[in-house]
């Protein structure tokens, strides 16, 4: 399997594949992209490694070791993964593009607070803000076992990371 590694320290593993057109198998090659990169990054046989998934839970990919935080995200053209070797990690990837309504989009999901930034931000630069909150949030979410609702003025206590991607893409890592 085909896979690039976006990001590697000692406890965080990000990588990426251009997945199949179909969801259903862009997830299954992402989750065996996954354990690949785990088993070379872990120094493992690739049947040392598995990932888990249960309905309305998060991930999690099952090592020798003990168990790992792991996150997925699809948009069309790239999917990426975060594997957490000590506790939760959250990945969001999107392609940056116009959305006609992004005042109330950003108001209903990522608050007043960043609908007005985003107001008084240079036209030309407000999809690529705009993206770049959207996965702010939706990686924070992902980290804390949250699931993406409006606007509540709570925000996940976790570290953010902006990853370095080709454009049209933004995405961004919590843990």
């Amino acid at each position: 399997m085909d896979f690039t590694v976006l990001l590697s320290r000692d406890s965080v593993l990000v990588i990426g594949i251009v997945p199949p057109p179909s969801r259903t198998e862009a997830r299954a090659h992402l989750r065996q992209a996954v354990r690949e990169a785990a088993a070379q990054w872990q120094n493992l046989d690739i049947e040392a490694v598995s990932v888990e998934s249960t309905p309305g839970a998060p991930p999690r990919m099952l090592l020798p070791a003990g168990v790992a935080g792991l996150s997925f995200s699809h948009d069309e053209g790239l999917s990426l993964a975060a594997i957490g070797l000590h506790g939760a990690v959250g990945i969001d990837v999107m392609r940056v593009q116009d959305i006609a309504d992004w005042f109330n989009l950003a108001r209903d999901y990522l608050g007043p607070r960043v609908a007005a930034e985003l107001a008084d931000c240079p036209a030309d630069q407000r999809p690529r803000r705009l993206a770049q909150a959207w996965t702010a949030r939706e990686a924070a979410l992902k980290c804390a076992g949250l699931a993406l609702a409006e606007w509540n003025g709570a925000a996940p206590a976790c570290r953010l990371k902006t990853l370095a991607l080709p454009a049209p893409y933004v995405a961004t890592l919590a843990y």
